[in-house]
């Protein structure tokens, strides 16, 4: 059955998002430091837990704030408007909280599995608010797009739970994480677990450098799991949960789109003070504002960010457990566009601004670099997103 999203949060949304406004400056702040040296930004996870964003997402009832996924996309756009790498990391960890929260509430399951499922989630959310627990999602093996096929890590049932073997690449969080929540895959069995790997376990193995392009604070190493023990009630979803989320519920998969909408943001608020010299170092009243094809490019970047954001939130505000063809097909349409628009409203910022905006000294430089990567990132990257958008409507 059809049914529409139904959740109680602890604090109004604009609170939530407040919280993040008020953190807003140290982040942007530290962005610098984690973009220079690649590496994990701590004290921003710190001060996401002291205001209680942590648990952003754990139920109310289990001592978190409750948010909806929808509540959510608003509060990581407002962390991607100061940087992009936490918004990104800060995803991987709600996106746990979700599944085994709100999305696992609209699932179908047996009664002795969904008491089970709440008996280990309570577990799972206690961490998070009593102990600031820090879950990453590496998913990725690098062998298919989709999000329930290319699993190749095995989980071979033994006495009191699995042993994992596999690997996982761009595993963000890795080394900063406390928990692993990995897809694999039991011999034999048609269908994907989701198993929460403690990070001190042993036979984890982080291989690899991390010197990309942009999104460098994300720290997105290599996970490797050499016949690793994982406890039955470290299992995140009952089994088929997870293949039934996925199928039934895609719209998780829709989760990073906002880190990069609230990226966009940010590449508006920078053009925004450096038109008006209101930067460091720039002479108030600047004649920039002034000049007509200045106004022209920063009216462009306005409509594509509004674009994204109208199209995005349309969707996220009208979830539905089994959607029909056509809501998928505005939830993969704005995927896209958000992802796109990120990039093109940070290329027109560097023409808009000139020469100087690219300084290394300027966040702009940072900010484009990570726009680049959003359209490149599964399961529902720009490829994903057009291929199905492409098929849509035609063969039924």
């Amino acid at each position: 059955m059809t049914a529409t999203l139904d959740t109680q949060s602890a604090i109004p949304r604009e609170e939530m998002v407040q919280r993040v406004r008020d953190l807003g400056p140290a982040f942007t702040e530290r962005a610098v430091r984690y973009d220079r040296d690649a590496t994990f930004p701590f004290e921003n996870f710190a001060d996401l837990e002291q205001a209680g964003l942590l648990a952003l997402c754990v139920p109310t009832s289990a001592g978190g704030l409750g948010a909806s996924f929808a509540d959510y996309a608003r509060v990581s756009a407002e962390v991607g408007r100061y940087c992009g790498a936490t918004a990104l990391t800060f995803n991987m960890h709600n996106a746990t909280m979700l599944w085994a929260g709100e999305v696992s509430d609209m699932l179908d399951f047996t009664a002795e599995d969904r008491a089970l499922h709440h008996a280990r989630r309570a577990e799972l959310f206690r961490g998070v608010v009593e102990d600031g627990t820090i879950h990453s999602q590496p998913f990725s093996e690098g062998i298919s797009a989709g999000a329930t096929s290319g699993v190749h890590t095995k989980a071979e049932p033994v006495e009191g739970g699995f042993r994992v073997t596999g690997r996982k690449i761009f595993a963000s969080l890795s080394g900063a994480a406390h928990r692993y929540n990995v897809t694999c895959q039991v011999p034999g069995e048609p269908f994907i677990r989701l198993l929460s790997i403690p990070a001190e376990a042993d036979g984890i193995e982080i291989v690899g450098d991390w010197d990309p392009l942009g999104m460098r604070g994300t720290v997105s190493r290599t996970l490797l799991f050499n016949d690793v023990f994982v406890p039955e009630d470290n299992e995140v979803l009952p089994p088929r949960g997870y293949d039934q989320a996925a199928q039934r519920f895609p719209f998780l998969f829709m989760s990073l789109a906002p880190s990069y909408l609230g990226l966009t943001q940010g590449i508006l608020d920078f053009t925004r003070t450096y038109l008006r010299g209101e930067g460091p170092g720039q002479n108030p009243g600047s004649a920039r504002r002034d000049l007509t094809q200045k106004q022209a490019g920063w009216a462009q970047m306005q409509i594509d960010y509004e674009l994204g954001r109208a199209l995005l939130y349309d969707v996220l505000d009208h979830m539905v457990i089994d959607p029909d063809e056509d809501l998928l097909v505005r939830a993969w349409a704005a995927v896209y566009t958000v992802m796109e628009n990120a990039n093109q409203v940070a290329s027109r910022a560097i023409r808009v601004c000139g020469g100087q905006s690219m300084l290394k000294s300027m966040p702009l430089e940072r900010m484009y670099r990570d726009s680049r990567l959003g359209i490149t990132m599964l399961p529902w990257s720009g490829e994903v997103c057009l291929d199905r958008l492409g098929k849509a409507k035609l063969y039924e």
